[in-house]
C-alpha cells in the first residue's frame, strides 16, 4: 500500500496535509509492471494520475513509423496530470524499463485533490509547463528533422535520375568518338573529293540543329523511321533498325542517302556504308551530349534551389522574392507532386520584395504543400482532378498568398483546434501535431502576419497575411 513517506519525497506532495496524504493513499490502487510491459500507449484515452515509486519507464513517440523515446521516468516521480486536465488523448506510449511499482487515482479523485490545494494545483500546473515545453522542444526538432529527411529523400530521387543518365553517357561517349576517329582515318586516306565530303558535313550539321531542337512529332519521326529501315535494308545494311532511329532524330531523308551513297553502292570496300554509319554515330553522340547536358542542368537547378531553399550563405534576414522560395519548395516536391497532382500557380508578378526570414517561411511553403498533398492523398470529392491552386496578391498593404487543395477538407468539428500544439488529423505516428503551429508561429511571431483557415468539403485554403514595409 503507498505510504505518505512515499508521497513525500516529491515536492507538490509536501504541501498536502496529512489527512489529505492519507486520502491519496486509501484512493490509489496499485500497479506493478514487468521490464518491456506497457502501462499506456500513445492515442489511449486518459488512463488517470500515475504516482512512480520505484523503477523506470520510458517515455515514446511514434514519429514516421518508428518509436523514437522522448523521455524517462525516474522514481519517485508522477504523470499523466496533462491528459487528466485537458482530456486529450494520451500522445506518447509509456513502457518500463525495469521491474516498477506505481500506483493510480482515476481522473476524478485527481481533480478533486488539485482544486482541494492551492501549492499542490501550482506545482502540478509547473509540472505541466515545464512537461509541455520538453516535449514540443524535441517534437519540433523531429519535425524539422523529418521535413529535412523529406525533402532530402526527395532530393536524392531527382537527382538519381539526372546522374545515372551522366553516368551512362560518359560510359558510351568514349568508344563512340574513338570509333569516329576511326572513320574519319579511313576516309582520309580515299581523298575523297572536297564537295562530296562538304555534302556530308552539312548533312551532318543540319542533323545536329535538328536534333538540338526536336519537333517532338512521334508520327513524323516514326514515319521517317519507317522509311529510313526499308531504304537501308534495300541497300543492304546490317542491322537496319539500330541506325534508322538516328538517321530520323537527324531529319535525314531516304533520297539524300540515295544520292549520297551511289557512288559506293556497287563497291566491297568499307566505305560501301561507312558514311551511313558515321552519320548515325555522329547523331547518337549529339544526342548522348544533349542528354548529359539536360541532366547537368537538371543536377544544377536541383542543388541550386536546395541552396536557395536553406538560403545557405546568406544572412538570417533580407529581402526576398516570395516566388522564389514557393518554387524551389514545389521543386523539392517535385517527386510526391508527379504522381497525378496538378500545381496551378497564379502568381502577382508585380509584388515587391519584402524584407524576411527566408529559411523560415520556405518551412511555411514545406508544411502547408505538404499537408495539401497529404489530404489529396485521401481522396478528392466528385472524381475531380487533385489540385493545388497557389494564388500571390497585393491586398490593404499585405501580402497576401493562398495555398488552396481540393481534398476532402477538414472535419468541421477539429477546425477550431488544427492550429493547437500536438492537435493532428493524421494517423497515429504519422504526423506530430506541430506543423501548423510551427506555420502559425513563423507567420505571426517572427513576421508580424497572419494565418488564416478556410475549408469545407472539396476546398482548404490555408492563407498566409504577411505586412509590406515600406
Amino acid at each position: 500500500m503507498l505510504c505518505a513517506d512515499s508521497l513525500q519525497q516529491m515536492d507538490a506532495f509536501r504541501h498536502l496535509p496529512p489527512e489529505r496524504l492519507a486520502w491519496v493513499c486509501d484512493r490509489a490502487t496499485p500497479i506493478h509492471l514487468a521490464p518491456g510491459q506497457i502501462l499506456v500507449s500513445e492515442g489511449d484515452p486518459p488512463q488517470g494520475f500515475f504516482i512512480q515509486v520505484a523503477g523506470q519507464i520510458t517515455v515514446s513517440r511514434l514519429s514516421n513509423g518508428m518509436d523514437m523515446p522522448v523521455g524517462r521516468h525516474e522514481s519517485p516521480s508522477y504523470f499523466g496530470e496533462i491528459q487528466v486536465l485537458t482530456e486529450d488523448l494520451v500522445p506518447v506510449t509509456l513502457t518500463a524499463d525495469t521491474p516498477t511499482e506505481l500506483y493510480q487515482l482515476n481522473c476524478c479523485d485527481f481533480l478533486d485533490l488539485v482544486h482541494s490545494c492551492r501549492e499542490f494545483e501550482k506545482d502540478i500546473f509547473r509540472t505541466v509547463g515545464q512537461r509541455l515545453r520538453g516535449l514540443e522542444s524535441f517534437v519540433r526538432t523531429r519535425e524539422k528533422m523529418a521535413a529535412l529527411g523529406t525533402l532530402s529523400a526527395g532530393l536524392a530521387h531527382e537527382l538519381n535520375n539526372p546522374a545515372a543518365a551522366l553516368v551512362r553517357v560518359m560510359k558510351d561517349i568514349q568508344p563512340a568518338v574513338m570509333e569516329l576517329q576511326r572513320m574519319n582515318l579511313v576516309y582520309g586516306q580515299h581523298q575523297v573529293d572536297d564537295d562530296h565530303t562538304a555534302e556530308w558535313t552539312a548533312m551532318r550539321d543540319r542533323g545536329f540543329a535538328a536534333i538540338a531542337n526536336p519537333k517532338n512529332d512521334p508520327l513524323e519521326q516514326g514515319d521517317r523511321e519507317e522509311a529510313l529501315t526499308q531504304w537501308l535494308e534495300d541497300y543492304g545494311v546490317d542491322e537496319a533498325w539500330k541506325l534508322a532511329e538516328p538517321l530520323a532524330a537527324g531529319e535525314v531523308e531516304p533520297a539524300t542517302l540515295d544520292r549520297l551513297m551511289g557512288r559506293w553502292r556497287d563497291g566491297e570496300s568499307e566505305l560501301r556504308d561507312m558514311g551511313i554509319r558515321w552519320l548515325a554515330l555522329s547523331f547518337d553522340v549529339m544526342a548522348m551530349i544533349r542528354n548529359g547536358l539536360d541532366g547537368a542542368e537538371r543536377i544544377s537547378k536541383l542543388v541550386q534551389s536546395m541552396k536557395s531553399y536553406s538560403y545557405m550563405d546568406r544572412a538570417a534576414q533580407q529581402q526576398i522574392n516570395i516566388h522564389d522560395g514557393i518554387e524551389d519548395t514545389l521543386r523539392l516536391f517535385q517527386f510526391k507532386l508527379k504522381h497525378g497532382v496538378t500545381v496551378k500557380r497564379h502568381y502577382d508578378q508585380s509584388l515587391p520584395k519584402i524584407m524576411a526570414f527566408g529559411s523560415e517561411l520556405n518551412q511555411v511553403w514545406t508544411n502547408l504543400i505538404d499537408n495539401a498533398i497529404d489530404a489529396l492523398a485521401e481522396g478528392v470529392p466528385n472524381g475531380a482532378s487533385p489540385t493545388i491552386d497557389i494564388r500571390t496578391c497585393h491586398k490593404n498593404g499585405q501580402l497576401r498568398i493562398e495555398i488552396e487543395d481540393n481534398g476532402p477538407g477538414i472535419p468541421a468539428e477539429v477546425k477550431s483546434r488544427i492550429l493547437e500544439p500536438f492537435f493532428t488529423t493524421k494517423g497515429m505516428g504519422k504526423g506530430s501535431g506541430l506543423g501548423l503551429d510551427v506555420v502559425r508561429r513563423i507567420v505571426e511571431n517572427r513576421h508580424g502576419g497572419s494565418l488564416l483557415v478556410e475549408s469545407a468539403p472539396g476546398r482548404t485554403c490555408f492563407i498566409v497575411l504577411l505586412p509590406l514595409l515600406a
